[in-house]
């Protein structure tokens, strides 16, 4: 199944969108993209967030912006309250409402910048979150006009954090030719689905109806890099996740994350995070 393209509905009297969105079970994974910009403030939830190649832990008040047609996921594991729901409070913008904001209000170059960095995602910090959140959640209540107003308070003060960081790789400009994108989209999801599993480029390219180099060219086209490089970087962000957010041993994580070899897990960690996993796991548990 490929990553589906949401399309959104805009209400009566609003050029934005929003979703309260409450689950008492679990945040499912569902990937997807679409051409609008999301902010996602989550709460009372944990578990691992997918934006791009990006794979990372969330915890409650994770606070999240995705550029336009970058797929994502996220996928509970736990809430904070058991009692309570996991909660997404969305907000869906189109590039064209952000597009004069630098140009025609010169105040609101700052969030203009910000939303040109949010193409590949941004993770604002735990303090800029914290201080966003009871704007956010009052947003809801509020009528129209009101709440246009409040989201442009909500990016104006996430425009100023300096501790925001990037999360996927930056991507190539995407072909929108309809039969690529569906091509690449069913691709994206299976090695999303699977990067743990045993993947040839002949069997990825059995997927897209392509041959394998008629696959390497659109792989490098939509996201700057080849498939197997794509799918090191997948692996490796779910060891990361994995690595701080527990206490496995480093070689069943190497395993759970598609490596036969502990040597080579090593290897391609190192290469990719310029540390080794002990030596992340323990970096992590000293920045915490």
């Amino acid at each position: 199944m490929k990553p589906f393209l949401e399309r959104l509905a805009l209400p009566d009297g609003a050029s934005w969108a929003t979703l309260n969105r409450r689950l008492d079970g679990e945040i499912p994974f569902q990937w997807h993209h679409h051409p609008e910009f999301e902010l996602t403030l989550t709460l009372n939830s944990r578990g691992q967030r997918f934006i791009g190649d990006h794979i990372g832990s969330y915890d409650d008040g994770d606070l999240v912006l995705v550029g336009p047609n970058l797929p994502h996921s996220w996928c509970s594991a736990a809430k904070v309250e058991e009692a309570a729901p996991h909660v997404a409070l969305v907000m869906w913008f189109l590039p064209q409402w952000t597009a004069p904001l630098g140009s025609v209000f010169t105040e609101l170059r700052a969030v203009a910048a910000m939303l040109a960095r949010a193409k590949t995602g941004l993770k604002f910090s735990g303090a800029a979150a914290a201080g966003a959140r009871p704007l956010i959640e009052a947003l809801f209540a509020l009528p129209p006009d009101e709440r246009l107003i409040q989201l442009l308070h909500v990016l104006a003060r996430l425009a100023r954090d300096a501790d925001a960081v990037p999360l996927a790789s930056p991507l190539a400009v995407a072909d929108d030719r309809p039969m690529d994108r569906g091509r690449i989209d069913r691709v994206l999801d299976h090695v999303h689905r699977h990067f743990a599993e045993r993947l040839t480029l002949d069997g990825l390219a059995d997927i897209a109806a392509l041959s394998p180099s008629g696959l390497h060219r659109l792989f490098l086209r939509h996201t700057g890099q080849s498939v197997m490089g794509y799918l090191e970087r997948l692996r490796i962000g779910a060891a990361c996740a994995l690595l701080s957010g527990g206490t496995r041993p480093i070689a069943m994580i190497a395993d759970e994350v598609g490596y036969d070899s502990l040597a080579n897990f090593n290897r391609q960690f190192k290469a990719q995070r310029g540390v080794t996993p002990r030596q992340y796991r323990q970096r992590f548990r000293m920045d915490g």
